[in-house]
């Protein structure tokens, strides 16, 4: 019964989804449902191929159920095994009812089984819900697959059991995983061998740079008769592509060819572009220009006619071509028009990733190759737009990649073109990127060991659950069994040791060019140094104030918790306005401290009193301060001097002007002092030295390197027995 319930709830999910799956179509587009049947005896068939002449694809469901995204007058391909492929167009919005004949055999049976109600029925949901999951997560995928394995209970469902395997291995080779792909493969071969796995086997192999073990599986596979000419196609795809992976250019070609003729003759839209468009490749690789652009044109005719994506990425292969061949003006104009369809496409499929559309398929990265077509034409004025809207493009996407590449490109451009404040700044940018970039690295070796460790555990239980299935139905004898199962252990933990062993090397390598990097890091001038010890003024602020603000919340004081954060959030977002600025009117830098004083006050205001007095001959608009640089001063006075004080302290700052260019301001608190607040320092507080205070004096030293007698800062004791500190920093304006 729990079974049942689960199955009704898991159809009404799928239906929910697909409900809100109708969002990113082409304006002219509209979802077409339908089903596809035996004619002899209305059965429904599942697993059947539906593809549309624009590119579009999908399977049909257990109840022989499908739904397209099509427009009117596009063509229908229903494509299967053991029956004739069929054709329908497009007319209206209604529901298609497809009906096939011509099956025979195994072929038929097969599918009639697949689709028959009760327990394999529900295998092949759980399968299709698996495919469904395949994209977006991993884990739910393979789980809807062993569930799928545990509905199998005995001998008469092995292929079933060959199904759920060959799904494991579409879901593992979606996601680059082509080791466990081809085991997957070959065991679904083991039990049930059929076209469409080993098909899959020789793309797994051909993906995992095994040419020669992809040839062995599939050139068999020509002497096959009855092959739907789908299959058939994909079949000479592939051989071509495993020959060409072997340099054997010419074989390649033919296979291409073969297969070429095959799809004109069925009108398979999309296979006629992408085998104009290898065909052009293999020419490309061969050097034989001519030729490979022929049939990149041909391609792009038909690339056209597709679904945009499919036109955008032909447009990005034969820009790449026009590049090899130098030929800088076509490869800029199409990229121009890449440029433009893909600000026509929806959000959604914009952000498709890579495994889909392409690391080329970017707004920042086409932009990179305009710049960089314009530079090899050394055409910096021209590239320098493009490198820009590269970058914007790449921080908003968060792509570290391209901007790190077009940032350092675009310090190379203002270069050349003497422009050396713009490429030095251009530069500092590119070595922040790089360090953020290498700490991504470093996190997402992290993430990918944790992955193939996730990995290796689901696969553990798929084979856990296989074997399990394999002990309570199997005729193998116990030693057989044992013997299997010591290979694939030794085999699980010799992939383990090598992805080890890899991840190992890519941290070693990580560390060694970080290392490199710091010693980059090393030589900058004296400028960059100010800026990032004023970068890091913020953060340690920042962090000194958020312990603050967690104190005061802890006590659930919650109308003075709200109040405190409302005033918290304006000094954040004042220090963050200033954070990139060198220098900020005195008066703003008052007003900033007069509200930190105040957060201060709020918390400890039994502890001191404040009073900010500021001369009324002082012209505090006319002198420029860093910003933060009397905040470190304000808080150890505070911190150390006024907290620790039995009765309650004050605190006084005070802005005079010494004379017409020089202003004096003076931080006076009637704290314990200074030797006092070190004697209640811990043993570990005396070995750490304060982040703020140490930044300050090296600010001011370099200040004072570059603007002579700008800042000088006094520390003495207020009063002669020790108690309180008084601290006078003398400001220069600028003559």
């Amino acid at each position: 019964m729990k079974q049942e319930l689960y199955i009704v709830f898991l159809w009404i999910w799928v239906g929910t989804v697909t409900v809100l799956g109708q969002t990113g179509l082409d304006q002219n587009q509209f979802y077409l449902q339908g089903s596809v049947s035996v004619k002899e005896t209305l059965k429904p068939m599942g697993g059947i191929l539906i593809l549309t002449d624009k590119g579009e694809s999908t399977q049909t469901d257990a109840l022989g159920t499908f739904r397209i995204p099509v427009a009117l007058g596009d063509m229908l391909i229903v494509e299967g095994a053991g029956f004739e492929t069929v054709r329908y167009q497009v007319k209206n919005k209604d529901e298609v009812q497809i009906q096939v004949e011509g099956l025979s055999g195994d072929a038929g049976l097969s599918s009639l089984r697949r689709s028959a109600p009760g327990p394999n029925a529900n295998h092949q949901m759980f399968l299709d819900s698996a495919l469904q999951y395949k994209n977006a997560d991993i884990s739910k995928s393979v789980e809807f697959v062993a569930k799928s394995i545990a509905l199998l209970d005995n001998d008469n469902s092995k292929n079933d059991l060959a199904k759920s395997l060959s799904v494991l291995g579409e879901v593992y080779l979606f996601h680059q995983q082509y080791d466990l792909a081809i085991d997957n493969f070959e065991d679904a071969l083991d039990i049930h061998k059929t076209v469409a796995t080993s098909l899959l086997l020789g793309r797994a192999h051909i993906l995992n740079k095994a040419f020669a073990e992809a040839q062995t599986i599939l050139e068999p596979m020509l002497d096959l008769k009855n092959m739907p000419p789908g299959q058939r196609v994909a079949l000479y795809e592939l051989l071509g592509d495993a020959h060409k992976g072997t340099k054997d250019t010419q074989t390649a070609i033919a296979f291409y060819q073969q297969g070429l003729q095959l799809a004109t003759m069925n009108q398979m839209a999309l296979k006629i572009t992408d085998l104009n468009s290898k065909m052009a490749e293999a020419y490309s690789e061969d050097n034989q220009l001519v030729e490979a652009e022929t049939y990149y044109g041909n391609s792009l005719q038909m690339a056209s006619k597709l679904a945009p994506k499919r036109a955008l990425q032909e447009k990005e292969k034969v820009a790449d071509f026009y590049n090899k061949k130098n030929d800088y003006t076509e490869e800029i104009a199409l990229r121009k028009k890449s440029l433009a369809d893909l600000e026509q496409l929806p959000a959604s499929e914009k952000r498709a990733n890579s495994l889909e559309l392409g690391d080329t398929l970017t707004t920042q990265r086409i932009n990179y190759k305009i710049a960089n077509a314009y530079i090899a034409q050394d055409k910096y004025t021209e590239a320098i737009p493009f490198l820009q809207r590269s970058i914007v493009a790449a921080d908003a996407e968060d792509d570290l990649v391209v901007q790190k590449d077009a940032t350092k490109k675009l310090s190379e451009v203002y270069g050349n073109r003497g422009d050396f404040n713009k490429a030095l700044e251009t530069y500092q940018t590119y070595v922040d990127l790089v360090d953020t970039l290498y700490v991504r690295k470093e996190q997402e070796i992290s993430r990918a060991a944790r992955f193939n460790r996730e990995i290796a555990s689901i696969q553990d239980r798929v084979r856990g659950l296989e074997q399990e299935r394999e002990l309570t139905a199997s005729k193998y004898d116990l030693a057989v069994t044992e013997q299997e199962l010591s290979q694939e252990r030794f085999k699980r933990q010799k992939w383990v040791i090598y992805s080890l062993i890899f991840g190992l090397f890519l941290m070693v390598l990580a560390v060694f060019l970080f290392y490199r990097s710091n010693q980059q890091q090393k030589l900058a001038n004296n400028l960059l140094a100010l800026k990032s010890l004023r970068s890091q003024m913020n953060p340690h602020f920042i962090f000194n104030a958020l312990n603050s603000v967690n104190n005061f919340i802890a006590k659930n004081d919650e109308r003075s918790a709200n109040r405190y954060l409302s005033d918290f959030s304006k000094l954040m977002r004042s220090v963050l306005e200033y954070s990139e600025e060198d220098f900020i009117p005195l008066a703003q830098e008052l007003e900033l401290l007069e509200l930190y004083v105040k957060l201060e006050h709020s918390r400890f205001s039994d502890k001191f009193d404040y009073d900010i007095v500021v001369a009324d001959d002082l012209r505090v608009d006319a002198f420029q301060i860093p910003p933060m640089l009397l905040q470190p001063y304000i808080e150890n006075a505070i911190w150390h001097g006024l907290r620790y004080k039995e009765e309650k302290g004050r605190l006084l700052i005070t802005a005079t002007a010494k004379n017409a260019h020089e202003v004096e301001i003076t931080i006076t608190d009637d704290g314990i002092g200074r030797k006092a607040s070190a004697q209640l320092k811990t043993k570990h507080q005396r070995k750490q030295k304060s982040k703020g205070m140490g930044n300050i004096k090296q600010r001011v030293a370099i200040l004072n390197e570059m603007y002579p007698n700008k800042v000088d800062i006094a520390i003495t004791d207020a009063q002669a027995n020790g108690a309180g500190t008084k601290v006078i920093l003398t400001l220069k304006r600028d003559q």
